[in-house]
């Protein structure tokens, strides 16, 4: 699943796009996790203004210039999603959406934009109104909820020890680590990859109850989540599958994994052999030299759930 580093690194390779006009517009499957709206063709004569990212959503604004009117289109790439750039490609088989722009003077090569997605799970959705949803404001519905960027000054060892240690909620306090960094109303981004990654680094077990650290190790947690999103950014994201950027590249953050992905292997710093262990029925590979767990068998088995 493209996470937060590979959502960032699409949108950046879709900056050239930016200034340029949508001339034709072709939908060739409304079927995916959600139906992509069938007046999309809407956006034809509509100038791409500017491209954002919030957590794992990419937002697309446009403006058409003539009539005043700005659109916005809310685009998540789900499992296996991806939007790569043409000039002169035909559609491939799960190539569900293709738009083409253009430059008003003519002067250059149209450039097709191809929303590819195997899997069919990611959304194409106008941020407002869009009629497709039971819930009519699709910002409420998708992004109203969401917590700070991990990479923003507002997400610190102070945020995270605040919300850990304020929460009144029992839930929250008793939360594994690895869990709580992974709850997108927490703090948005941090995947499963970069999860395991930052705590290998912040030498804490994944499964270590979010109330038994300290300030001092959930700053220095913060600081490791900054540095392996901000690393991961830098390499392209990670390409463990079929993930491409919006010109074709692979990342190659991959290459540079600690523990994901490597359980049963010895560990880059002390040789112990990696384990894993299910965290809301997700894979967490980690040391146990290098992380230790202090917290009781009990315990342990009611966080992993």
């Amino acid at each position: 699943m493209p996470e937060l580093p590979e959502v960032e690194t699409t949108k950046t390779s879709l900056m050239p796009l930016i200034g340029k006009t949508v001339k034709q517009l072709q939908l060739r499957h409304t079927k995916l996790r959600y139906p992509i709206a069938a007046d999309l063709d809407g956006l034809v004569g509509y100038t791409l203004i500017d491209i954002k990212r919030r957590a794992k959503y990419l937002l697309l604004d446009f403006y058409h210039q003539t009539d005043n009117l700005h659109k916005t289109l809310l685009i998540h790439l789900g499992m296996s999603g991806s939007l790569q750039q043409y000039i002169d490609e035909p559609p491939r088989k799960h190539d569900h959406l293709l738009i083409c722009f253009g430059n008003a003077d003519n002067d250059q090569h149209d450039i097709w934009l191809h929303y590819h997605d195997p899997r069919r799970f990611g959304m194409i959705l106008w941020l407002q109104n869009d009629s497709h949803l039971d819930t009519p404001d699709t910002h409420e519905r998708f992004l109203a909820h969401l917590g700070p960027e991990p990479l923003d000054a507002a997400f610190d060892g102070d945020y995270l020890t605040r919300h850990i240690h304020n929460s009144p909620v029992a839930k929250t306090v008793n939360k594994a680590i690895k869990a709580l960094i992974m709850d997108q109303s927490v703090v948005v981004g941090v995947g499963n990859i970069y999860a395991a990654e930052s705590l290998f680094l912040s030498n804490i077990h994944p499964l270590t109850p979010a109330c038994q650290l300290s300030p001092e190790q959930l700053a220095r947690l913060v600081g490791n989540i900054k540095q392996v999103l901000s690393k991961a950014i830098e390499q392209g994201g990670s390409s463990l599958k079929d993930f491409r950027t919006g010109t074709g590249k692979t990342g190659y953050f991959q290459q540079t994994l600690s523990v994901y992905g490597r359980a049963g292997q010895p560990c880059f710093v002390c040789g112990t052999v990696l384990e894993n262990v299910k965290i809301v029925s997700r894979a967490s590979v980690y040391c146990p030299h290098c992380q230790p767990y202090c917290c009781s068998t009990i315990t342990a088995r009611n966080l992993s759930k």
